[in-house]
């Protein structure tokens, strides 16, 4: 889509949201304030940043960011192109004189750099003249409430502000929230309407396998994915012993071209929903009649220019003529995720029952913000089954792309480096090492992770559409050949062990160029965290055999194979003086990974007293405040980074 200049009329009601987002928060986010503007009867335009033009924000009487921040204070990728247009420096200070705007910006406070892209996003609007009519509003995933606990009150706020600001014609009035917006993409029957050979759903045939006995099923990724690799499964190996309490998974792909990746990159994978939570969900809406015909998308109003068109809910179906309606639920609709509000606001609309459309029309209101939480996401209940439990909800199966959420992609780090990253006939090789997400919820309930839960299943020899992303930690070979202290618990080692592997592959290249002569590599400390050494030691044989080669040296924290536990902090507090030396004395630079939860700050905390007590000479130890300063010098200057999830 690109925006083009509006009407004088349209200018005086017009907004414009916009988006960067990695992982699709901040494209719900963006999508719930575009809900908003259009029951305040403001013609609204939904986009990812990437495609508007600067030039073009001041034709709209009101301009909406809603942006995540990714890696080390980054941009998402959707929005990077942007983000640079902003940056020339020919660009007056007027550039952006007459944009009036506001933003929301979506975080993780576990990182040193919280909300640094949508933070920087603000500054540099004022700077070129753009003028914030409201003000900016922050979410934190460490929220208790997630970040609708901060979402709902700024956004309560923006649209008393709106309707303040921008009062609504004498006798007009906002659309309720119980009257429904009209979808903008519907589906329709292809005029060829049925598959001649109707497609029953794909049987599960159990295989022997001794490594994972679960992977049966053999797939074959036709989806056409925007910017995506086709992948060959070639390795879906547990790696923890079937009586431990996580199945983790050494995964290896494979593509037939070379793919050049650093450490710190990503694979996105894409997952499907399986064929039988397919036909429940087509048996409860009552679609068989239209299971097995032939769909496409289009937009409702198709009296609407091709630029004036909204951006389509899933980019190139039309590339895919062939699609029944079972095929688009199972490949393209997130029907087992954990609801936003706005799935409440989209279904109540479709049951005549008062009592369940009253209930559904209550999650989504401010002050049931806690029933909400306890309602979705502490019980991890899925959309499937809360349609289970509302059974007179009946979905119209033309509005199925608006009313569910649309599949993204999981991000996995790549865990494979150097001479690890290329196949015998010339291809790139990823490997992925991931933890299969299942658990027994507060209502004890088994939850099983929708994409973990499809990789496992999947048979080497299936093939999967990935895409290759650029990951935050931006490692260069100087950081890579210098002193490194690397902290990975758990699959947090993934990033880590292609770092070394990478950095193995540098030493190999150097003595071979200057045979007999040591490589100038500086000292590598990796602190590993786990549960126990015989369960979740991941590739323990490679760093033995890694040691010597990049002088590495392997510090563990088993946290239940002694009475009292030991965490990857608890070592950081043991070697004191040996931290010291390597981050402060030598210059090092500091690699997190792993849970976003509680572990980063607590290493951010044993760091911070290394610097304190950590000094052999009493004439050397900081005071908190210079510790803490140090640290975040460190940060500033790329010395310390992090990549959690």
């Amino acid at each position: 889509m690109t925006t083009s200049a509006t009407t004088p009329q349209s200018q005086k009601r017009s907004a414009l949201v916009l988006y960067g987002s990695e992982t699709g928060n901040a494209q719900d986010v963006a999508e719930e304030i575009g809900a908003l503007t259009e029951r305040l009867h403001f013609t609204t335009q939904v986009s990812e940043l990437n495609h508007v033009k600067a030039d073009s924000l001041s034709s709209y009487a009101v301009v909406i960011f809603a942006v995540s921040t990714t890696g080390q204070g980054d941009l998402p990728a959707n929005a990077r192109k942007f983000w640079r247009s902003l940056l020339l420096k020919k660009l007056p200070p007027t550039f952006l004189s007459g944009v009036r705007f506001t933003w929301f910006g979506l975080g993780d406070s576990s990182y040193p750099k919280f909300n640094w892209a949508a933070r920087k996003l603000y500054k540099r609007l004022l700077q070129l003249g753009a003028e914030e009519i409201y003000h900016g509003g922050e979410a934190d995933h460490q929220h208790s409430e997630g970040l609708e606990g901060t979402f709902i009150p700024w956004l309560t706020g923006f649209r008393k502000h709106l309707l303040d600001k921008y009062p609504l014609p004498a006798g007009q009035e906002p659309i309720p929230d119980d009257v429904q917006l009209p979808p903008k993409w519907i589906l329709q029957l292809r005029t060829e309407d049925r598959v001649l050979e109707i497609k029953p759903p794909v049987p599960t045939v159990e295989i022997d396998s001794s490594d994972v006995p679960d992977s049966y099923r053999l797939d074959h990724d036709q989806r056409p994915l925007h910017d995506s690799l086709t992948a060959t499964l070639v390795q879906n190996k547990r790696v923890t012993p079937q009586t431990h309490w996580q199945d983790v998974r050494h995964i290896v792909l494979t593509v037939p071209d070379a793919a050049s990746y650093a450490p710190g990159d990503v694979i996105a994978i894409t997952p499907k929903n399986t064929a039988e939570d397919v036909q429940s969900l087509i048996e409860m809406m009552g679609w068989q009649e239209q299971a097995d015909a032939l769909v496409s998308l289009i937009p409702r109003d198709s009296s609407r220019s091709l630029n004036e068109l909204p951006t389509p809910p899933i980019h190139n179906l039309e590339s895919h003529p062939k699609l029944t309606f079972r095929e688009l639920l199972i490949n393209y609709l997130d029907i087992r995720a954990i609801p936003r509000r706005s799935f409440f606001s989209a279904i109540a609309h479709y049951t005549d029952y008062d009592m369940h459309k009253e209930r559904l029309l209550e999650f989504t209101y401010p002050e049931y913000l806690d029933e909400f939480w306890d309602y979705t996401t502490r019980p991890r209940r899925s959309i499937l089954e809360i349609l289970h439990e509302f059974d007179t909800v009946k979905i119209p199966w033309e509005h199925a792309t608006s009313a569910f959420p649309i599949f993204r992609g999981r991000q996995f780090s790549i865990a494979s480096g150097g001479e690890l990253k290329r196949t015998p006939e010339g291809g790139a090789r990823f490997e992925l090492l991931i933890a299969i997400v299942k658990y027994r919820t507060v209502i004890k309930k088994i939850r099983e992770g929708v994409c973990t839960k499809y990789i496992a299943n999947l048979r080497p020899g299936s093939t999967l559409r990935v895409q290759l992303q650029r990951g935050g930690l931006n490692s260069s070979v100087g950081q890579l050949v210098g002193p490194t202290m690397l902290i990975g618990p758990g699959t947090g080692v993934a990033p880590l062990r292609s770092m070394l592997w990478e950095k193995a592959a540098i030493v190999k290249a150097y003595q071979e160029e200057n045979p007999g002569i040591d490589p100038p590599i500086e000292p590598t400390i990796l602190l590993y965290g786990g549960r126990n050494r015989d369960s979740d030691y991941f590739f323990e044989d490679e760093w033995q055999q890694l040691s010597g080669l990049v002088k590495l040296k392997v510090l563990t924290a088993f946290s239940r194979d002694q009475k009292q536990k030991v965490y990857v902090q608890d070592v950081i507090r043991e070697n004191f003086k040996t931290v010291f030396n390597l981050l402060h004395d030598k210059g090092g630079t500091v690699f997190v990974c792993g849970s976003s939860g509680r572990m980063p700050q607590a290493v951010r905390e044993a760091l911070t007293e290394a610097f304190q007590y950590g000094a052999d000479a009493e004439s050397q130890q900081f005071s908190r405040q210079e510790a803490e300063d140090y640290l975040v010098g460190m940060e500033k200057t790329g010395r310390y980074k992090q990549e959690t999830w």
